[in-house]
């Protein structure tokens, strides 16, 4: 099916348009942004903050953040009457966290209890379910505390500086079990008397040097890192009691060429879940593990002819009516109901459109709550699928984006609404979509005295036929004949879209819409406006079909007549980045400025596990990796790109644009380049004060040809 059959490009109202085509309209009864409010934080009162909801405490109730008198107060929010009353026990119940290298206890009474006191630093500190025990890791070895004795049990001896015991080997951490884990990888059972824990040894993985500066002889940081085709961790899942004992291993052979995915416990405890994958990442399986013979059961296996992604949750149901997947098989992310024995019982949806996530299961009334993009592929809304009839029912109304917070059991949800138009509003509904009661609204008292730019909606077609949406933001001054440069800011990388119907404000956007720069964000085919069928164009092509998209979205922004097409520029950073490098070389007759960050320039030199996710092995796809290397188009170069990298990046290496700055040398090439000494994958203050501060000379330079203001040097 051709896309422009099923993409729904919001609509464009009338003020929007002429908003967009005739910016000025009473601009002299309105006032711009001045430089302190758009880049220093000066109020305004464009915008107001909403409520800070910060969780749902049960069915009924919510807690909400409010500020009394400089501090923040928390109170407990009965859903249906609006009753409020402060609320005393910690936000999330009891925490521990690491103070000083040793773990701290913080009870429901506010209390606090030091459970270790040694030099080693603890990390990940995690309660049992029960609250009796902290599961942690130190000197890569897994230990425990029990809460009223303070007594520590130590589970595993071997931990060294290849062996990691419930401690994530590197691309585990950045690519499977994901950055939000912060490296932990053990998992409590839910009755609290049993712990998984993923054991790693890095031994084959290649050592990758980092160099640092610091002090007078510098030094290296040596990491573990698979490099596409290099050897990977090899890893086994084990499970070992509260109390302490032998660990008990899952029946897998950590030496095969494999990985693991997240695990899951089953709610009575009696059975582990674990995600298997192939090398080639194109057969995915799910084993059920005994946790006390380490026995395995296959209960479901799926190959597809591209890759497959891991299932980020695996709901079960209870008294055995088996477990939902989510899976984009069909070329779109649907719900599958599956039996206990893995046999599929029922898809739930279908559809040329993308189930997001599954946010509940209301076994009782036999209902699953789930957000989509179903309205339009730029837009989440909630609904809920009944698990007898199939019936789906839209929940969020009218043309809005929404972000969910659905309370225990689905009664009622939270809803953080706007679209491109409407600033953000929040609302709480029930689960018949109705509204009970609005909670805020972020439209300012200023919102109509300023000049405000207007973003809208737009589609642009492929050389293939695609239909793919951006957005562009009009300068607020425009005048009739004059032609304005454009900033297009890219991701690009696959399934990681930022083109939506959503509310988006900043000072510094609204600046450069006042300098006379139109403002542009691209998703290309593999970004998710077009299912998994979208992303599985770039199978062992990373990179081609993306730039060759946004080459085209860019002709046709050329085509405008309110475009410079002498000053097309294109920015973004890590894969972004990428994308940059590319539109400089590859694409350098379409792109005539570019600023690329921390990009990857060769997919050779990135991680084993993302990379070959969608290009296989260097040794299985030679021209693969040698057409998606910048590189390879260096001689095409002929604009003005400027390049920045973190010396330290430990994930995109300094390594890839070192190769690309000797190329361009080596050919003669006139470009700019700047390093960040000591930094890592992006960075923080002071150093992204002196990069931001370099990017807008480089927009007053070379987009807008003016002097670069004195303000920004202050």
């Amino acid at each position: 099916m051709r896309s422009e059959q099923w993409f729904k490009p919001a609509t464009i109202n009338t003020v929007a348009l002429m908003l967009l085509f005739a910016p000025g309209l009473k601009a002299q009864q309105k006032k711009d942004f001045s430089y302190e409010e758009a880049f220093k934080g000066k109020p305004t009162n464009v915008t107001r903050p909403l409520p800070i909801i910060a969780e749902w405490t049960d069915g009924e109730h919510y807690i909400e953040i409010r500020s009394e008198g400089g501090k923040n107060q928390a109170y407990q929010v009965d859903a249906r009457t609006g009753a409020a009353t402060i609320y005393t026990a910690p936000v999330g119940g009891p925490t521990v966290a690491v103070q000083d290298n040793d773990i701290v206890y913080k009870g429901a009474d506010g209390a606090s209890i030091r459970l270790t006191n040694d030099a080693a630093e603890e990390k990940n500190p995690t309660l049992s379910p029960d609250g009796k025990y902290v599961a942690y890791t130190k000197n890569n070895d897994l230990y425990s505390v029990e809460i009223a004795t303070k007594k520590e049990t130590r589970y595993t001896t071997d931990g060294s500086d290849v062996i990691y015991n419930g401690w994530a080997s590197w691309v585990y951490y950045e690519e499977i079990l994901g950055r939000p884990t912060k490296y932990r990888a053990f998992w409590w059972s839910p009755d609290s008397r049993k712990i998984a824990y993923m054991h790693f040894n890095d031994s084959k993985v290649p050592v990758f040097p980092i160099y640092s500066e610091k002090g007078q002889h510098g030094y290296l940081e040596n990491t573990r890192y698979p490099k596409a085709g290099d050897p990977n961790p090899a890893v086994k899942l084990g499970v070992v009691p509260v109390t302490g004992g032998p660990t008990t291993w899952a029946d897998f052979n950590e030496n095969d060429d494999q990985y693991f995915g997240m695990p899951f416990w089953t709610d009575d405890s009696q059975q582990l879940r674990i995600q298997w994958m192939n090398r080639g990442q194109d057969n995915l399986k799910i084993y059920s593990i005994n946790p006390e013979t380490g026995g395995k059961r296959e209960i479901y296996d799926e190959k597809q002819k591209t890759w497959i992604d891991w299932f980020d949750a695996i709901p079960y149901l209870k008294n055995k009516k088996g477990f939902l997947l989510l899976s984009d098989k069909s070329g779109w992310a649907h719900i599958y109901w599956h039996n206990e024995d893995g046999s599929l019982k029922k898809q739930l949806t279908s559809g040329n459109w993308t189930v997001k996530e599954i946010l509940e299961v209301d076994e009782k009334n036999e209902v699953v709550y789930f957000t989509a993009r179903k309205e339009a592929s730029t837009r989440f809304d909630l609904y809920k699928v009944s698990m007898k009839s199939g019936a789906i029912t839209r929940l969020t109304p009218g043309a809005y984006n929404n972000i969910i917070k659905l309370a225990p059991g689905g009664k009622y949800f939270i809803t953080t609404y706007s679209n491109l138009q409407t600033p953000s509003k929040m609302a709480l509904m029930d689960n018949n979509g109705k509204v009970i009661r609005e909670l805020g609204d972020s439209k300012g008292e200023n919102f109509n005295n300023y000049n405000l730019a207007a973003t809208t909606l737009k589609t642009y077609k492929t050389r293939d036929g695609l239909v793919l949406p951006l957005t562009i933001t009009m300068p607020v001054h425009m005048e009739e004949g004059k032609k304005y440069p454009v900033l297009i800011s890219i991701y690009g990388g696959p399934n990681s879209g930022t083109v939506y119907d959503t509310w988006k404000f900043s000072g510094v956007q609204q600046w450069w819409a006042q300098e006379g720069v139109i403002q542009v964000a691209i998703d290309n085919r593999s970004s998710g406006q077009l299912g998994k069928m979208g992303m599985n164009y770039i199978h062992r092509r990373l990179g081609i079909h993306e730039i060759e998209d946004y080459m085209d979205a860019a002709t046709w922004l050329r085509s405008q007549p309110w475009v410079d097409t002498a000053r097309v520029c294109i920015t973004g950073g890590s894969f972004g980045g990428y994308m940059t490098c590319m539109a400089l070389t590859y694409g350098a007759d379409v792109f005539n400025y570019g600023m690329a960050n921390f990009a990857v320039t060769d997919w050779q030199l990135y991680d084993s596990h993302y990379t070959e996710r969608y290009m296989d092995t260097p040794a299985e796809n030679p021209e693969g990796y040698k057409e998606t290397a910048v590189m390879t188009y260096a001689d095409k170069y002929k604009g003005l790109m400027r390049i920045t990298h973190g010396t330290m990046d430990d994930n995109v290496h300094m390594q890839n644009v070192i190769q690309l700055v000797d190329k361009l040398e080596n050919l003669n090439k006139h470009f700019e380049f700047m390093l960040y000494p000591g930094e890592r994958h992006g960075w923080g203050p002071p150093k992204n004060i002196h990069s931001n501060s370099e990017s807008y000379r480089f927009i007053y330079n070379n987009l807008l040809n003016k002097p670069f203001p004195a303000s920004f040097t202050k």
